[in-house]
């Protein structure tokens, strides 16, 4: 345990001194591993290089390109503009609607980017000058656009849900269809926090105007190919018509035909999001090389083990181990942003889930539903840190599209919204059916 807590702990300083993680976890691995066989570093490089070659030849990382690439062609289409007027037409008329419209229209285009940091960009450009326009207080709108942004790291197709799905051996079938429910649930939750704040302070968010059921309808309409795409991907998934990775494969065509309709693909255009692509996967491997080197260091140093063993000793129950892990997670998510937390976590904590036994009355499949629930645990807690000072990643790439706006407003604005985030954290403690009632109903393959 001494040794895993050292490197935990080299890792955790390198974070600091800005070491990127990836090289930061692969090091402190390799070195471990050195430790463990005293020194022997023919012997010590072997599970590293084997870790290497997993990771690569893990089918499901195929996923990663294609999800990444619709994405960034679905930013190119316009949709953004679509989904918001579409959600304003509806809800734009009521106190504090502009910002219910925007937290609706980033819960659908986070179903299609996959990116919490895309859509806060995006519906910056989109939603800021409209509430502007209806005098909303820079405090409330930025929040909703802040806030409205975490729901891409959840909302299938999530990038980190694909992440957590490869360093814990989970299918990503059922991880995508578990986020379904609580992603609803986080929109649900930050509908009720702008009524909230709109409840107390009415000047933040006046009402703007009411759209005839005609234009409503019209602007539905307007929206057919990102609905229809997401239908496309989820229903195949949850109904067992095709894996994940074909699922990603149609999603990336339906993209680029969806962008050849609207005539908005330009070679440029296509150029640029091969070039992101291409260029944020090899991040995204070489982060997820790094991780798996350090998660078997750790299981062979014993940390996992030791940390059940002091659990039994104080006999600490399942509540009161998920609630001292909510606060760890709340304590990181101030200094760490959330890939860094997602790795750094998960080698420790997943086996210690497996080990409480959570689920045992689900049987043979109870340890896949420990894990399935501990991913979508996992995602919501670090969502959190998207928006919390001092690091929210959110806030600051909010911050770069609105210049004008203090970074303290953002931060005092968005205070409402991750309380509402830290419900439902603990509704999912609570009732963990919310994140497994669809997988446990899913066809497979």
């Amino acid at each position: 345990m001494l040794i895993s807590l050292i490197g935990f702990a080299a890792v955790l300083i390198m974070a600091f001194l800005r070491v990127p993680i990836a090289f930061a976890m692969g090091l402190v691995g390799a070195v471990g591993f050195a430790w463990l066989n005293r020194w022997n570093w023919t012997a010590s490089l072997s599970p590293a290089a084997g870790s290497v070659l997993d990771s690569l030849q893990t089918e499901t990382l195929s996923v990663l390109p294609l999800f990444i690439f619709m994405g960034l062609i679905v930013s190119q289409t316009g949709l953004a503009t679509e989904l918001y007027k579409a959600s304003n037409a509806f809800v734009g008329h009521r106190r504090g609607g502009l910002g219910m419209a925007t937290i609706l229209a980033c819960g659908g285009f986070s179903a299609i980017s996959g990116s919490s940091l895309a859509t806060a960009a995006t519906m910056a450009k989109v939603a800021m000058p409209e509430m502007r326009r209806f005098r909303y207080s820079d405090e409330l709108a930025a929040a909703t656009i802040a806030a409205g942004g975490t729901l891409g790291i959840l909302i299938p197709p999530s990038v980190v849900l694909i992440i957590y799905g490869i360093l814990t051996a989970q299918s990503i079938d059922k991880l995508f269809v578990a986020g379904v429910l609580p992603g609803l649930l986080g929109i649900a939750l930050y509908l009720l926090a702008v009524m909230f704040i709109v409840w107390r302070a009415p000047e933040k968010g006046p009402a703007g105007v009411r759209t005839a059921w005609r234009g409503r309808l019209s602007a539905l309409a307007q929206v057919w190919g990102i609905l229809l795409l997401f239908m496309c991907i989820f229903g195949g998934i949850y109904f067992g018509l095709y894996t994940t990775t074909e699922a990603a494969g149609i999603g990336a065509s339906g993209a680029v035909l969806l962008a050849l309709l609207r005539g908005r693909l330009t070679l440029p255009g296509l150029r640029d999001a091969l070039l992101d692509t291409i260029t944020t996967t090899a991040a995204l491997f070489m982060v997820l090389i790094g991780a798996v080197i350090f998660q078997r260091f750790i299981v062979r140093a014993g940390l996992p083990d030791a940390l059940l063993d002091l659990i039994a000793a104080y006999s600490l129950g399942p509540t009161s181990v998920i609630l001292a892990m909510i606060l760890i997670y709340i304590v990181l998510g101030t200094v760490f942003e959330s890939m860094s937390m997602l790795l750094l976590t998960v080698p420790i904590f997943a086996p210690v889930i497996v080990g409480l036994d959570l689920f045992s009355a689900y049987g043979a499949i109870g340890q896949e539903m420990s894990l399935i629930w501990f991913g979508i645990f996992v995602v919501v807690a670090i969502e959190i840190s998207l928006i919390t000072p001092p690091i929210g990643l959110n806030v600051y790439v909010l911050k770069g599209v609105l210049r004008d706006v203090p970074t303290a407003t953002i931060f005092r604005g968005v205070t409402p919204f991750w309380c509402a985030d830290i419900v439902r954290l603990l509704l999912l403690a609570m009732l963990p059916q919310i994140a497994l009632y669809l997988p446990m109903t899913i066809r497979t393959f």
